[in-house]
């Protein structure tokens, strides 16, 4: 399958409506900071005919795909696509290479992509058995074998608690230990199944696959990815141009609690609160358009299941940062 085949973009519509006012200025710039196969980008680039998009990804076949998909919008005599081997809190040296000050909209859509998951030998599915590798750059970084194979109990216990929010991780975690001492584990469906094993029964009522938190866990520390975001999302809002604005989609708790803690202080005057007139370029800087996270209809996670647990937040850069709007 080519990428159009392969990948149905989440909330794409209300991520359109919300960055389409940023995108009306002729010769406007968009980064989508997580091009997967291109879909959202393949929207703005039809849609709006003047806007240059900036496509960054840490995957080198998530790249040539979504170059293939999107190859159309590029010619001789005009050049509207830029695609970047990065990791998205790379973007102001990227911006800065590719000589763009500022930015008009830019789009986070975070997580594991929909090819990383069908491919089965990538290793992130509990459901498939793999090489328990886990990079979304396969060219680079440590693999998921790596870590479950040389970290303490402690530290897969944290990994596992913090990042996949499992209530059994300290169980999971001297389950591995004991385990990995008689054969170290590289494949995905060993360790699936002693997930499955250590978690009592009564634990296993709820909440999908048992192994679902643990590889979810996994994935999160081999790819460094919240603290790729706590880097990125700063980066992203210094980047905005007056009246840009950026849309972050998470698929979790903890992605949805950091975008949420990123755009709070932007809505907040910089002056102390019991001051009884906020001084002029001290008022807030960003405005969110999004009321909470906002999440996809039931008829559109009817179509893509994948997009059940989908959370937007949005925000508009309103002045310039330290001056006067």
């Amino acid at each position: 399958m080519d990428a159009a085949e392969r990948h149905v973009p989440v909330m794409l519509e209300r991520v359109v409506a919300l960055l389409a006012p940023a995108l009306a200025r002729p010769g406007a710039v968009l980064v989508d900071a997580t091009l997967g196969l291109g879909g959202h980008s393949e929207a703005f680039l039809t849609r709006f005919p003047e806007v240059r998009l900036i496509g960054f990804d840490r995957d080198p076949n998530a790249l040539r795909l979504a170059g293939e998909r999107l190859a159309r919008y590029q010619s001789k005599d005009e050049q509207r696509l830029t695609l970047v081997h990065a990791v998205y809190d790379e973007l102001p040296r990227a911006l800065a290479d590719l000589g763009v000050p500022a930015i008009d909209g830019i789009l986070f859509d975070l997580g594991v992509s929909s090819m990383q998951l069908d491919e089965a030998d990538r290793g992130f599915a509990y459901s498939q058995d793999a090489p328990l590798d886990m990079r979304m750059d396969p060219t680079r970084g440590i693999t998921a074998a790596e870590i479950v194979n040389t970290y303490s109990a402690a530290d897969l216990a944290r990994i596992l608690f913090q990042y996949g929010e499992e209530k059994f991780a300290r169980r999971i975690a001297d389950r591995i230990v004991r385990e990995r001492a008689a054969e170290p584990f590289t494949n995905t469906a060993r360790l699936s199944d002693l997930v499955r094993d250590a978690i009592p029964q009564a634990g296993k009522r709820t909440g999908g696959h048992p192994a679902k938190r643990t590889f979810q866990a996994l994935r999160i520390e081999v790819n460094g990815e919240l603290d790729v975001l706590r880097r990125a999302l700063p980066a992203a809002l210094g980047a905005l141009a007056l009246h840009g604005r950026i849309v972050v989609m998470s698929y979790h708790s903890l992605e949805d609690r950091i975008t949420k803690q990123a755009f709070a202080p932007g809505t907040k005057s910089d002056v102390p609160d019991d001051l009884p007139v906020i001084p002029a370029g001290h008022e807030p800087y960003l405005k969110l358009l999004t009321r909470g996270a906002e999440r996809p209809t039931a008829e559109e996670v009817a179509v893509n299941p994948r997009a059940a647990s989908a959370r937007v937040r949005a925000a508009e850069r309103i002045r310039e940062k330290g001056l006067v709007a």
